[in-house]
């Protein structure tokens, strides 16, 4: 049973004759995490709560999930993508990425995709909009992850990148790609226009001109513990979205 959740061990004799209600893409991105995180972390994060989440739902409801292999490629902003090995990936990518993906569930008879999304810069919003158009009976429902929890019911510093959740989270996942102590402070610079910060206007942000070791916010007070408390957190209403999809509970 285990080995369905784990995608490195994944075989097709784990998912023969087996039915699946729906299926689980975590989506992260390719980039710099201050100076103590993997350049994976959102794709990281992004697997191991959906793992969390499908488990649970499996679990509470008898609902079977399976989670698709990360997608590293996100979107950057200026500033960001000069950075070395640091991918960004367009609209038109990422829509075709997804598309594919849709078209080869949809064959398969699974007709039920939950997006897990680890990285700010990503939106799939207008992706799902058109597909819903060429899919009209697939469903495709997407959270992001960090959005989920309020950040003050577990952490001391507000994370915006590479920051306390983050980190704490990387931590209770897989503690051995962490090192605290090569840590920058996550200091940056807000936009000067009040109308930027206040949301009046958009613009992506000029990463080389907000901050000064690729994070913003501090990752010092990061521990394990907050982040199991966090993951769980967001795994349980994470299997609660997945049981409302499969019984058809929206409208």
């Amino acid at each position: 049973m285990n080995s369905q959740f784990d995608i490195l061990s994944a075989i097709y004799n784990d998912t023969k004759n087996q039915k699946y209600d729906y299926a689980v893409l975590p989506w992260g991105a390719t980039e710099p995490h201050n100076y103590h995180l993997p350049y994976l972390t959102d794709c990281y994060l992004a697997h191991y709560i959906s793992v969390d989440a499908v488990k649970e739902a499996y679990s509470q409801d008898n609902i079977r999930g399976m989670v698709l292999p990360p997608i590293p490629l996100g979107a950057q902003n200026p500033g960001q993508r000069e950075l070395p090995f640091c991918l960004h990936t367009r609209y038109e990518t990422q829509k075709a990425i997804l598309t594919d993906i849709v078209s080869s569930l949809d064959c398969q008879g699974i007709q039920i995709l939950i997006i897990v999304n680890g990285h700010g810069g990503n939106n799939f919003k207008n992706m799902i909009r058109d597909l819903a158009v060429d899919y009209p009976h697939f469903l495709i429902v997407v959270s992001d992850w960090f959005a989920i929890p309020p950040q003050k019911d577990f952490f001391e510093e507000k994370d915006d990148h590479a920051g306390e959740m983050e980190t704490s989270v990387l931590m209770h996942y897989r503690p051995e790609l962490v090192d605290l102590s090569l840590a920058g402070e996550g200091a940056y610079s807000p936009f000067k226009s009040e109308s930027l910060q206040n949301g009046t206007g958009w613009t992506p942000r000029n990463w080389a001109k907000v901050s000064q070791d690729t994070g913003i916010g501090n990752p010092k007070k990061s521990s394990a513990q907050k982040g199991k408390l966090c993951a769980e957190d967001v795994s349980k209403k994470l299997a609660a979205l997945f049981r409302d999809l499969v019984k058809g509970e929206i409208y």
